[in-house]
């Protein structure tokens, strides 16, 4: 795989909970740390994406924020 995207990480997916239109993809990254994903229901058909299967979380870095509680 090649992408433009400089953040990707790997992880097996815990869960997949679909919906109507959209489908929920949990990606446990290491253990007890999870990546959380919406994603149209269609692209995780075409994908084959299941639980246990490996996948990638692909982060645009212009659409990351940082937050810190004061």
């Amino acid at each position: 795989m090649k992408i433009s995207a400089r953040n990707t990480i790997k992880g097996t997916i815990k869960s997949v909970t679909e919906g109507a239109i959209n489908a929920e993809i949990t990606l446990e990254i290491a253990p007890g740390i999870e990546v959380v994903s919406i994603i149209t229901k269609s692209s995780a058909d075409n994908l084959g994406l299941k639980p246990g299967k490996v996948a990638y979380a692909v982060i645009k870095s212009s659409e990351v924020m940082i937050a810190i509680d004061e």
